[in-house]
């Protein structure tokens, strides 16, 4: 059975490779369905351990950005691979429509107050990218954004985005913030399939609405707004990653891998006991010692 390599998910932004190219779907890395469930046990368990020490050591947080097309499979990325995770240290939050609100602000306004904290993993349901993703695909949301009309006219908004992305995203990075951006890659035919299922499956009627099928009409704008994003923004210091969806137990086995390689990457250890703290331990330890003897 293949190891997985994250490397090469990874998608350059030098890359003129087109994203309709990528797969979908890969050989997977499990045998059987009890296989699977021992292998992300086995990194869910490597992934826990890390985060303590992440947790204790407090100079470093780690954002997970998941984006993809509808019924890809983010919730149950995020269900399955962070089920290891200590709650206390881990934050999700999912971005759907913008408030009155936070249309008054800037694009970035409204996820910024949802960032991890220092020693924690957060992860974003749907993120900014969101403001050069379906925004794009549908200016009107532009539109009712109040912008001066100098911006909203311009011709270069979206490199105008892009760059503010990406110099929001540097700026994390210095600040001790790791991103790991993960675009999961589904199929039309494969989403096809899924939208059927839920339709079938009364517990899951809730999860389809008329709106799925109206952006579904909308795929190939998707497919080239996602691969015009994904080249514009992928870096280094906060690389995307495409990951195969159409086998949803290898996407989690893949998004897992790639989770627990950036927390590994950390140079991060549990803090270590001064002169002055191992005194005061000692000190503590006589009182407990002296309260049980009494």
């Amino acid at each position: 059975m293949a190891k997985i390599r994250t490397r090469d998910f990874q998608f350059s932004g030098d890359s003129a490779l087109p994203l309709t190219e990528l797969p979908t779907r890969v050989e997977p890395f499990y045998d059987s369905k009890e296989h699977y469930k021992e292998l992300l046990e086995r990194t869910i368990d490597k992934t826990t351990k890390r985060q303590r020490i992440l947790y204790a050591s407090n100079s470093y947080s780690v954002l997970v950005i998941l984006q993809a097309m509808d019924s890809a499979g983010k919730d149950g990325v995020i269900r399955h691979v962070m089920s290891g995770i200590n709650p206390q240290g881990c934050q999700v939050f999912s971005f759907s429509h913008p408030t009155a609100t936070e249309l008054k602000h800037d694009f970035l306004w409204r996820t910024t107050s949802c960032l991890p904290e220092r020693g924690r993993v957060g992860i974003f349901n749907r993120s900014y990218y969101e403001e050069v993703l379906i925004a794009k695909v549908h200016p009107r949301i532009i539109e009712a954004q109040n912008l001066p009309p100098d911006t909203l006219d311009s011709a270069g908004i979206w490199e105008q985005r892009y760059e503010s992305i990406r110099g929001f995203e540097e700026h994390l990075h210095h600040n001790g913030t790791r991103i790991v951006k993960v675009f999961l890659n589904l199929s039309k035919e494969e989403q096809r399939k899924r939208f059927l299922a839920r339709i079938d499956n009364p517990d899951k009627n809730w999860k389809f609405t008329a709106a799925d099928i109206s952006e579904r009409k909308h795929w190939d704008r998707y497919m080239k707004t996602y691969e015009e994003c994904l080249q514009a923004t992928s870096a280094a210091h906060a690389p995307w990653y495409v990951v195969p969806a159409d086998d949803k137990l290898n996407a989690r086995l893949i998004v897992a891998q790639i989770l627990l390689e950036t927390l590994e990457s950390l140079k991060i250890s549990y803090p270590e006991s001064d002169a002055v703290r191992l005194k005061e331990l000692k000190a503590m330890r006589r009182l407990l010692e002296q309260e049980s003897a009494g």
